[in-house]
């Protein structure tokens, strides 16, 4: 039975989303870790992204059972009844949220509930089966994390959380694109109208490059504006030229599943590697004092 409660919980992105948790902490933190505040962030954090997939299981479960790679969730099953399921998610994000208020600050539970809301309210409930347009607007949910990671240490939303924001957002379009393409037959079945299924693969891979050169230049604004190091520009300068050049070789090649799979699998290095970076080169107080005087 435990096994059923975390699997609903979808513990694969719960641990993503940690990961650029740690990259936007640690950038804010500057090389000075505060121990308790970095454990009741990560919780609170996995709580609350745990309480909006729960909700998302129960909103989908009537398209989950028609899509080959969700027929088998717990709730399509029937091994948790829709109103523990609901009882559940409820308890997750209240305490999650409660934690990040107590624990961090106010802005860190704020974030959290405006990411949950988009997530939840905008994309489950109505954006996904809607409109085109619900990847964009779920991409700002995706987000959250990592400018959660950031503001718990800051307490402020600042040009480094807007970057953070935009990075992770931009991210976000080209990586899910990716999946609608190799699971186009699953988004068809069940009628969600993704990019490729309502104007084709073809236009997905355009905008899927716009994307990624929009997401590179987004990356390297964190050194250019004196929050990251040039370690750090450098390694997200070669991730995003290379992604980049898996997407354009998507032009050439005979097979769109592969090509999808091999650009979403690089997606998930990409963005580990950048999340690594920036919570190893971030820039120093007193780097920021010296560019200051050198100013």
């Amino acid at each position: 039975m435990m096994k059923q409660y975390l699997q609903v919980t979808k513990p694969g992105i719960i641990f993503g989303n940690l990961i650029s948790v740690i990259g936007g902490f640690f950038l804010a933190s500057k090389g000075s870790l505060d121990v308790p505040l970095f454990i009741a962030t990560m919780v609170g954090v996995s709580l609350v992204v745990a309480s909006g997939c729960v909700f998302n299981n129960y909103i989908d479960r009537d398209i989950d059972k028609i899509m080959e790679r969700t027929k088998n969730r717990v709730l399509v099953k029937g091994l948790i009844t829709p109103k523990v399921t609901l009882t559940y998610a409820t308890l997750l994000g209240l305490a999650g949220v409660a934690l990040l208020w107590t624990a961090a600050n106010m802005l860190a539970a704020m974030l959290a509930v405006i990411g949950f809301i988009v997530y939840v309210g905008l994309y489950s409930l109505y954006l996904k089966r809607r409109s085109v347009y619900g990847t964009l607007i779920g991409s700002l949910s995706g987000a959250a994390p990592p400018v959660i990671g950031y503001c718990a240490v800051s307490n402020e939303f600042d040009t480094g959380a807007l970057i953070l924001l935009s990075i992770f957002s931009l991210w976000q379009m080209p990586h899910s694109y990716a999946i609608a393409i190799f699971r186009y037959d699953d988004y068809l079945a069940a009628r969600i109208p993704v990019l490729p299924v309502k104007r084709g693969i073809k236009v997905t891979k355009q905008h899927i490059i716009l994307y990624i050169v929009a997401f590179m230049v987004a990356t390297l604004m964190l050194t250019l504006s004196g929050y990251a190091g040039y370690s750090y520009f450098a390694v997200a300068a070669a991730v995003s030229l290379w992604w980049l050049g898996m997407a354009l070789s998507g032009y050439k090649t005979a097979d769109d599943n592969l090509w999808a799979r091999k650009l979403f699998m690089f997606s998930i290095v990409t963005i580990t590697c950048l999340s690594v970076m920036m919570s190893v080169d971030f820039q120093s107080p007193a780097a920021e004092a010296l560019l200051t005087y050198v100013h």
